[in-house]
């Protein structure tokens, strides 16, 4: 049986997964399922807080040298990845130019890429399964917007997130500027919000299987994942 790291930006990432993704991942055959924490929480108000590519590749390939039953992958979101510069992440300069999902597509393929290109003859590059989430965690919380509103105790403001929802073909298509990002229009209707806190009650709330029904690339890396495993 495998084990599975998942490389997540920060904390609320790593409660997704513990409080969510474990057991459904173990049930699907891993052995285990752990979070690491890749991102820098003092830069996260900032964006760009993520670590250098280079950093977390050399991280991955370090566990998978010394695992060798472990898969990893990562979990982070596509709005906040750098796009130039020595901490740059493959693909994200150039991704902007693609529509949907085929962003996080293209990020995710040169990830791969790079890491092929850093393992020749080292690390087999099917044990790492990239994941680059569109365009950040809170777009998957408009996955269900009337459990989004009660898990964050405000079931008033169903009817205003499920307006942004009807806005975009999918959750995931809820885009990525500065001031229309999902984060920023949540944070417009609830000025308090806190992604570990609010983030993971909704989550809860919500629920795997509707995201799986509504965000098509997300249900696609947990297929990868559950592939990986058998």
């Amino acid at each position: 049986m495998a084990r599975l790291l998942i490389h997540v930006e920060g904390q609320t990432e790593e409660d997704f997964v513990n409080a969510v993704l474990r057991g459904h991942l173990i049930a699907a055959g891993y052995e285990s399922v752990s979070a690491r924490i890749i991102g820098n929480a003092r830069l996260r108000r900032l964006r760009g807080g993520i670590r250098p590519w280079p950093t977390v590749r050399k991280d991955i390939i370090n566990h998978l040298r010394q695992d060798v039953g472990a898969v990893a992958t990562t979990m982070v979101d596509y709005y906040g990845l750098p796009k130039t510069g020595d901490g740059a992440w493959p693909g994200r300069d150039r991704a902007i130019a693609l529509q949907g999902e085929n962003k996080a597509l293209h990020v995710e393929e040169a990830l791969l890429e790079d890491f092929k290109c850093q393992t020749v003859g080292g690390v087999n590059s099917s044990r790492f399964v990239p994941f680059v989430v569109m365009h950040e965690f809170e777009g998957l919380l408009f996955s269900d917007c009337q459990a989004f509103a009660a898990g964050i105790g405000r079931p008033d403001l169903e009817n205003a997130f499920r307006r942004i929802r009807s806005d975009f073909e999918s959750p995931e298509h809820i885009n990525d500027s500065p001031v229309t990002c999902p984060a920023r229009r949540i944070e417009d209707l609830v000025p308090e919000y806190e992604k570990p806190l609010f983030g993971i009650l909704a989550i809860l709330e919500i629920g795997l299987e509707p995201i799986r029904a509504e965000c098509r690339h997300f249900d696609q890396w947990l297929k990868s994942l559950e592939a990986a495993v058998r």
